[in-house]
């Protein structure tokens, strides 16, 4: 798993969806999930640490886990099949058990719930490797060409055997 962390939300130019935007540590790789308006405005208040009146159905769904004697330990987005994401939310008991539950979940919702939180976002490495895009292409193309420099200095000699014995 890979901690992931919150770009923000863009809107798809051709359908006008939102699309929420995660992005590794080092801001190399971006994973966008499309979402509803609501979610999206809910993890913009949260984002902005908008606290309303009175509990949106994010907070409440907080304050009910929080009352029932839980805190949300961290979210996964877990699977992608056919086009769709499937995430994970994983509440720990406070009571000094260790008891941890899972709950499915919609990204968007987990999300949602994980910044109120202040819970990790995880991402498993094979929705990394199915879902994210590069988003730092000059850094990519830089050790890209790194790369191919000193492949293109290597000599045979630099290359030493093992044990003397032949393949």
């Amino acid at each position: 798993m890979i901690e992931m962390f919150v770009f923000g939300i863009a809107q798809d130019q051709k359908t006008h969806m939102p699309i929420l935007v995660l992005y590794d540590s080092t801001k190399r790789r971006a994973l966008p999930i499309w979402i509803g308006e609501a979610e999206a405005n809910s993890i913009t208040r949260a984002l902005g640490k908008h606290k309303p009146s009175r509990p949106m159905t994010h907070d409440l769904l907080l304050n009910t886990i929080n009352s029932l004697g839980f805190r949300v330990d961290h979210i996964e987005i877990n699977e992608l099949a056919s086009d769709t994401y499937f995430a994970t939310i994983f509440i720990k008991s406070l009571d000094g058990k260790k008891e941890t539950r899972a709950i499915d979940s919609r990204p968007s919702d987990a999300i949602a719930l994980a910044l109120r939180a202040k819970a990790p976002i995880m991402v498993s490495a094979q929705v990394i490797a199915d879902g994210t895009v590069a988003a730092d292409h000059e850094k990519d193309e830089e050790e890209a060409q790194e790369f191919k420099r000193f492949v293109d200095g290597l000599k045979a000699s630099d290359f030493k055997t093992s044990g003397g014995g032949q393949d």
